[in-house]
């Protein structure tokens, strides 16, 4: 079971990326969907969050710019992000509680880098 995020990249501020992440593997069950983030020298926090019945819940400082979504048939959480600010800098993670058939883990996507510089 893995997670391969994509859609990185550079972006001047005010515009927009979107972000996917897909699940891969035996997988029996996708519970919660997140994406976090984490910036040279930062700690790695938590962006969005979405259920597998797409309750979605947002950290503050992206509230009103970024939507998450997931499209169950796919196994794919999305980050759309608008209004970037280079404060968005950072490489953003994929992660989600799944499940092979023996219980539910965290797997984490290998990242990807998010530039947001004129």
């Amino acid at each position: 079971v893995q997670l391969q995020a994509s859609g990185g990249g550079l972006v001047q501020p005010g515009g927009s990326l979107r972000l996917s992440c897909a699940a891969s593997g035996r997988i029996f069950a996708i519970n919660d969907m997140y994406w976090y983030r984490q910036a040279p020298g930062k700690q790695r926090e938590m962006v969005a969050a979405i259920t597998a019945g797409s309750t979605a819940r947002y950290a503050d400082f992206v509230k009103g710019r970024f939507t998450i979504s997931r499209d169950n048939t796919k196994n794919t959480v999305y980050l759309q992000m608008n209004s970037l600010k280079p404060e968005d800098t950072a490489v953003y993670y994929c992660n989600a509680e799944m499940s092979s058939g023996n219980g539910f883990s965290h797997y984490w996507g290998q990242g990807t880098q998010v530039t947001v510089s004129s």
